[in-house]
């Protein structure tokens, strides 16, 4: 019966691998979904402060915990080495964001965090993984900018919301604090809204430092020479130049397909 058990473990810890790793139509499918469904529930963790006063809210915030402890715990059943997966921050991440699904009442104040899930959805790498199916797999440099962006966006928006317009919260509330962090990142400082005091004054600065520097990295991604993605199977460094014959790190000769084939 032990034996059983265990070939049965094993099998379904396998099953897991193929579908979250594999590249076949059925694994494609079924990380495509899985992509769709996180980018609904970072939807919701923006909606939060609007959506927060429905009696439908507390349903709505465990049933995503649900989904997302689900989530985390087939991922580590599908990894081959879960002390490593369990170092990793976006596990950590993923975790803290779990916490604040089950205590929302005791994380009120850190629920902006939650926006942190697109973060780590990115740097899993499991975002980029139907890229290659869609066909837009070279425009993932991009793309990672533009999820940074958003990311520091919104939290810096939540942010803002939680600790200086929290009096008489909702929607209203909610566009102002994104329409302060979107004219103080770019600059623009229009200065009909303005954040009280010194942590106001100091906010408005990491916020203006932050988001000029991914600004920045957006236009370096968007205009500087097209890279693709191919890992050396040397010294694995990952971009080259599309037409390089040799590695430039290593110097290892390069068999990178060509797109038009």
């Amino acid at each position: 019966m032990t034996y059983n058990n265990a070939n049965n473990s094993s099998e379904f810890r396998d099953r897991l691998r193929i579908l979250y790793n594999g590249h076949s139509k059925k694994a494609r499918a079924f990380q495509a979904t899985v992509v769709l469904v996180d980018l609904a529930i970072i939807a919701f963790f923006i909606a939060t402060p609007v959506l927060q006063k429905l009696s439908t809210f507390l349903w709505i915030d465990y049933s995503i915990a649900a989904i997302l402890f689900l989530d985390i715990a087939a991922r580590l059943l599908a990894s081959s080495d879960i002390p490593r997966r369990l170092r990793q921050p976006t596990v950590w991440v993923d975790l803290f964001i779990l916490g604040t699904l089950l205590l929302p009442a005791t994380f009120a104040n850190l629920g902006f965090l939650r926006i942190l899930r697109l973060w780590s959805l990115s740097r899993s790498g499991f975002l980029w993984r139907p890229l290659h199916s869609w066909g837009i797999a070279n425009w993932r440099e991009p793309i990672h900018a533009v999820v940074n962006l958003l990311t520091f966006l919104f939290i810096a928006t939540g942010f803002v919301y939680s600790f200086f317009f929290r009096t008489g919260a909702g929607l209203a509330e909610y566009v102002d604090a994104l329409y302060f962090t979107v004219a103080t990142v770019t600059t623009t400082g229009f200065g009909d809204i303005v954040l009280p005091g010194v942590a106001g004054k100091l906010t408005a600065i990491v916020t203006m430092i932050v988001g000029i520097s991914l600004f920045v990295r957006l236009a370096q991604s968007i205009f500087r020479p097209e890279k693709v993605f191919f890992p050396c199977p040397q010294c694995a460094l990952q971009r080259h130049d599309p037409d390089a014959v040799y590695c430039k790190a290593c110097g290892h000769a390069m068999k990178i397909p060509d797109p038009g084939n």
